[in-house]
């Protein structure tokens, strides 16, 4: 039997930690491994407890949730970040997903399809609310990225398609009859040639100059 997917939660009401953990505790495949009640206590308890998944608060005292995914990426914790709120305005949304957040499910979220994000981005997935994607595109201008697109290969173009339909290494290995390990190596190309810092990056440059899987 797999291991169960390690989350921490980092919120600072105490009603909703303990909320989330009673519904995800009785998840076979889900296991909370500790709470935080700010953002600089979840970096603490992120590089303690090394979760596979971090459900994280975006308005939090002393450090929000935005300076705790920053704070998480200078750390290379390699931990999944999803983002947990009922934020919805797009000086939330932008921040968050830039600093490395791979989802965004707002609180009011059915508790099932909550499990399913988890195992989701745990996965390697990138989940992005239709109105989000949306909120991240009108936000994007043309950038200094833009014109780096023509020095992707065919194969990169390929593999960055599939990237911004959600599927995982895995799946895009599998799609174009590649070894994870070649995938992997395409993904990290991708990021250095358009100057990206992660996957949901790379798929939101994707949505907004056409390249799809």
């Amino acid at each position: 039997m797999a291991e169960p997917i390690k989350v921490l939660v980092v919120d600072d009401h105490q009603v909703v930690r303990r909320g989330l953990r009673t519904f995800l505790e009785v998840q076979d495949d889900i296991e909370v491994v500790g709470e935080a009640a700010d953002g600089a206590e979840g970096v603490a308890r992120a590089e303690e407890l090394r979760p596979d998944v971090v459900l994280m608060d975006v308005k939090m005292p002393v450090m929000d949730g935005v300076e705790a995914l920053r704070w998480l990426r200078e750390l290379d914790n390699p931990a999944r970040v999803l983002i947990v709120t009922s934020f919805t305005e797009q000086r939330t949304v932008v921040p968050a997903l830039r600093a490395g957040a791979a989802g965004y499910v707002y609180k009011d979220v059915d508790p099932d399809a909550l499990a399913g994000a988890i195992r989701s981005v745990h996965a390697g997935h990138i989940l992005l609310q239709p109105e989000v994607a949306g909120a991240l595109l009108s936000d994007e201008g043309t950038g200094p990225t833009q014109g780096r697109g023509s020095s992707l290969t065919e194969r990169e173009r390929e593999v960055l398609g599939l990237i911004a339909d959600g599927r995982s290494n895995r799946e895009i290995a599998r799609a174009l009859v590649l070894s994870e390990k070649t995938v992997k190596t395409h993904v990290s190309n991708i990021l250095m040639k358009l100057d990206l810092a992660d996957r949901t990056q790379a798929a939101l440059w994707a949505v907004r100059h056409g390249v799809t899987g």
